[in-house]
């Protein structure tokens, strides 16, 4: 792991990145915007929708993050990115790529949801619902 660690210049596992410095939200923004519009394709969201889970991002703001000019995201928004790109690969480790896909979109029994979609769920609720989507997601993945 420590041949790991000092590869990556300015990152350690002992603890998150602080997202509260402009740097390090500089350096991450490009790939968690990247990230986001691939995850976004792949579910086949809506700009509202993603403009929603990013906690409400204008569409001024959201069509020019999405034409690649330069854009630092805020810590809020880094970490929505963070949850939704964990959301997408657990996701993908449980389900076929198709329902992996789809799965954001469908109405769910799970008690949590009360029948609605994920997406509905997390636009609702915002982080926490980020969270708990990802818990609920990890548990599957641990076999609960």
């Amino acid at each position: 792991m420590s041949l790991l660690q000092s590869a990556v210049v300015g990152f350690s596992w002992e603890t998150a990145v602080d997202l509260s410095r402009k740097d390090n939200r500089t350096r991450l923004s490009p790939a968690a915007v990247k990230g986001l519009l691939r995850v976004a394709s792949h579910w086949k969201l809506r700009d509202e929708d993603t403009r929603d889970l990013l906690g409400g991002m204008s569409s001024g703001s959201f069509y020019a993050m999405k034409s690649r000019a330069a854009k630092n995201l805020d810590e809020d928004q880094l970490t929505r990115i963070s949850l939704l790109i964990a959301i997408y690969k657990a996701l993908n480790i449980l389900y076929s790529p198709r329902l992996a896909d789809a799965w954001i979109k469908l109405p769910n029994a799970n008690s949590m949801l009360g029948g609605d979609s994920p997406l509905n769920y997390i636009r609702r609720g915002g982080i926490p619902a980020l969270l708990r989507i990802r818990q609920l997601l990890d548990a599957r993945r641990g076999g609960r």
